[in-house]
């Protein structure tokens, strides 16, 4: 391939909005309230629009006939490259608004980054994807706040879930010699340096919301680079992909 670090990194970007605009869509039908159900399912519908733009560019740039869609449904789990954050359970609707809330502060430095990369196609999806994610932030921050700082009971729940995923919220700034080559090539920001502006709207947020930051700053990696995964994306993926593995290349 020739340029498999660029494939690469565009992956990484499309397997995150996928693998979470999944889990998301998972509260369709289930959420504590109507207003809740419809929010979700957009923010939902907005990371899938954003995955069909990163892994159609992926496919591109592979150049070996396969479509945004082939990447979606007939990879198996190791060929991913999302974070090991975005494929945890939902469990409670805690643990959804905290994990949503960790990964769009992330997100929207990153797509604001993402804006003056110097390959026109990242910037243009950049620039199209920050505005809904910049309403995503607003509504999981707007979220944790009014959770963290409600009942004792909403308090607890939210503490549970921030304690719960912290753990896994530092792979979203490391970086290794994909990030680097993109970095030096203009085309991405090197995931690290976006670290000072996600601790801050933490920071922020976590305060206001009166919860109380972990610690500990220990990290589980490896979903980025597919050397592990957690059992969860499998079961996941299993409910996914079922239909085109089980009939391949079904239209309608």
């Amino acid at each position: 391939m020739a340029d498999d670090a660029l494939f690469q990194a565009l992956l990484r970007l499309g397997d995150n909005t996928l693998v979470l605009g999944h889990r998301v869509s998972e509260w369709c039908g289930k959420a504590p309230v109507l207003e809740e159900d419809i929010a979700l399912a957009n923010v939902a519908l907005d990371l899938i629009g954003q995955t069909q733009m990163w892994l159609g560019y992926a496919a591109e740039v592979e150049g070996a006939g396969r479509s945004a869609d082939d990447l979606a449904f007939l990879r198996d789990a190791w060929e991913f490259r999302n974070v090991l954050l975005v494929e945890r359970p939902n469990d409670d609707f805690a643990v959804t608004m905290m994990r949503q809330f960790l990964f769009d502060a992330a997100h929207k430095a990153l797509l604001t980054g993402l804006t003056q990369s110097s390959d026109p196609r990242i910037a243009e999806i950049a620039a199209k994807s920050v505005k809904e994610v910049t309403y995503h932030l607003e509504r999981s921050s707007e979220t944790v706040i009014a959770l963290g700082d409600g009942t004792a009971e909403s308090h607890d729940r939210m503490q549970r879930a921030l304690d719960l995923l912290w753990p896994y919220a530092g792979e979203l700034f490391a970086s290794d010699d994909i990030d680097a080559e993109m970095a030096d090539r203009g085309l991405m920001p090197d995931p690290a340096s976006l670290r000072p502006a996600w601790d801050q709207t933490v920071a922020a947020t976590l305060a206001e919301a009166t919860l109380t930051r972990p610690e500990d700053d220990f990290a589980h990696k490896g979903g980025r680079s597919g050397k592990m995964h957690s059992e969860h994306l499998g079961h996941m993926l299993a409910q996914m992909q079922w239909l085109q593995r089980a009939y391949p290349g079904a239209q309608w």
